[in-house]
């Protein structure tokens, strides 16, 4: 595991206390994946009902706390594929 994986999947681990009610995706370029469930998070690549995909650049700003991940995806930095209202509450869960 990279340790740009390592250090995501402590954060969201952090700010994901009580889990995601529903499974999530990121996919950060040319460093892998994270799944996302009520487990919490963990270096995996697997079937989730909504995969999120970023550049190193933008996940670590959007883990840092300096762009809220809906500016992302509105201003093309974030893709969002599947379900709609679970990246919605992934990202309230995040900011």
């Amino acid at each position: 595991m990279s340790e740009l994986l390592s250090k995501a999947v402590d954060a969201l681990n952090a700010r994901l206390t009580e889990g995601f009610d529903g499974t999530a995706k990121f996919v950060i370029e040319d460093e892998g994946a994270i799944m996302i469930d009520e487990s919490g998070a963990r270096a995996a690549d697997e079937e989730a009902e909504v995969t999120l995909t970023a550049d190193a650049e933008t996940f670590e700003s959007i883990l840092e706390g300096d762009l809220n991940p809906t500016a992302a995806f509105m201003g093309g930095k974030l893709a969002v594929d599947g379900d709609m209202g679970q990246a919605m509450k992934l990202g309230t869960a995040l900011s």
